[in-house]
C-alpha cells in the first residue's frame, strides 16, 4: 500500500489497487482488470467498468448505474 502526504483532515491518503485477469464481457477479450474500488474493475484493453460477482465462480459484469455505481476513474 501506498502512502501519499496528507489530506485536508491531516491523515495519510493511501490507494490500494487490486490488479486481476479474466475475460471482458464488454470487448470478449482476455484481458487485465484494475480495481481501486472493492469490486469495481477496469478492462485495460477497452476501458470498460466492470463489477465483479462471487458467486462460487468470479465474473465479471458490466458496471450498471444503479445505487451501487462505481466510482468515475479519470
Amino acid at each position: 500500500m501506498a502512502k501519499f502526504g496528507k489530506n485536508i483532515f491531516g491523515e495519510d491518503f493511501s490507494i490500494k489497487a487490486e490488479v486481476t485477469h479474466g475475460k471482458c464481457p464488454l470487448c470478449e477479450s482476455p484481458t487485465i482488470f484494475v480495481s481501486l474500488h472493492k469490486s469495481f474493475y477496469r478492462c485495460m484493453n477497452c476501458g470498460g467498468d466492470t463489477e465483479q460477482k462471487v458467486n462460487g465462480v468470479i465474473s465479471y459484469l458490466p458496471a450498471g448505474l444503479g445505487e451501487n455505481s462505481p466510482p468515475t476513474l479519470t
